[in-house]
């Protein structure tokens, strides 16, 4: 952890190494698991010096993000989230179908 780091993100980095620890996790990389998870939550909080412009640009996990920004020059739904509204619209075909084929069927 880095000097200055608040009580609150040494108890999150204590407790993040341990859980991992505790999964399995050799103790090397359950630290650097862990260092790295609370120095992106310090930076998106603002309590970092410095911090990435991607982590100040928009904060959000990829899971609350919904795959954007996952891969570079990616654009738009993942072929899983096309898939999963090609479901529920019940288009024909749609498990031979590739990822623009889905997109195409639901008018994207």
């Amino acid at each position: 952890m880095p000097r200055g780091s608040s009580p609150k993100r040494e108890r999150q980095y204590e407790h993040i190494k341990e859980g991992a620890e505790k999964s399995g996790t050799p103790t090397g990389r359950a630290k650097e698991m862990a260092s790295r998870t609370v120095n992106k939550e310090r930076a998106g909080s603002g309590e970092a010096k410095t911090a990435s412009s991607t982590s100040m640009r928009d904060p959000k996990s990829a899971s609350q993000r919904g795959g954007q920004r996952s891969h570079s020059g990616a654009q738009g739904p993942t072929k899983d989230q096309l898939y999963a509204e090609a479901k529920k619209r019940g288009v024909e075909g749609r498990s031979s179908m590739n990822k623009g084929q889905l997109a195409r069927a639901l008018g994207r």
